[in-house]
């Protein structure tokens, strides 16, 4: 996944530059390849060392993946029974380490869609209308970072994190409360700060608020129910 070889070659992540890498069934993937995802995701970058010399790879990329909510797949499925003693979940949720989590945004638990909704027309958000808020949202990023900075908020530092994501007090108490809940990592304190940064621009609001804050809590699904179990 990460590259490799005796004259170092660059791996799926590499060729996944300025893309998107999806993984499917990520738990299934073997441990050592998921731990070694925590540097690219962090840096962009991805350093393979050898005994004579190290040599650094490209490794920016959209990292999307999917896995089950248990081995069977059925857990909280309210027309199947799962047949996974508990041990077994967690064991399969543990497969996942926190700091691999961390680094990850946005965790959205997606349940069965029922026939009648996949039947009807759709009255959603068309993907035209999604386009032009993205649009919007990159613009108001171009202004606060400056033409040819090449930031967005998801690459915010933690000094950038402090200039513009300020919170006012009922948002602190928020995240505050999130915090100490679920025992988040100062690293998933600023993933949370950058994430409701980008919710307040798809809003078009300046300041972010508390229910901005909380959108960007309710993204972290994993997070919550680690701590659960």
């Amino acid at each position: 996944m990460v590259g490799g070889g005796s004259t170092p070659q660059p791996g799926e992540i590499s060729l996944a530059h300025h893309g998107v890498l999806f993984l499917d069934e990520l738990p299934e993937f073997n441990r050592r390849s998921l731990e070694s995802l925590r540097q690219p995701l962090e840096e962009g970058v991805v350093t393979i060392s050898r005994a004579a010399h190290s040599t650094t790879f490209p490794a920016d990329f959209v990292l999307i993946a999917a896995m089950n909510p248990c081995p069977c797949g059925f857990l909280g499925d309210p027309k199947h029974k799962c047949k996974c003693a508990p041990i077994a979940v967690e064991k399969y949720m543990g497969r996942i380490s926190g700091p691999l989590l961390d680094r990850i945004d946005l965790h959205i638990e997606v349940p069965p869609v029922p026939f009648e909704d996949l039947s009807k027309p759709g009255d959603g958000t068309g993907s035209a209308s999604m386009r032009d808020q993205v649009y919007k949202a990159r613009e108001i990023q171009l202004k606060r970072f400056g033409k040819g900075a090449g930031k967005l908020n998801g690459r915010m530092t933690s000094r950038q994190i402090r200039t513009h994501c300020k919170l006012d007090a009922e948002g602190q108490a928020t995240l505050k409360e999130a915090m100490e809940a679920l025992g988040l990592s100062a690293r998933a304190h600023d993933r949370i700060l950058r994430v409701a940064r980008t919710v307040a621009d798809l809003a078009g609001s300046d300041a972010i608020t508390q229910d901005h804050v909380a959108e960007a809590i309710g993204y972290r699904a994993l997070d919550r129910k680690l701590w659960a179990s």
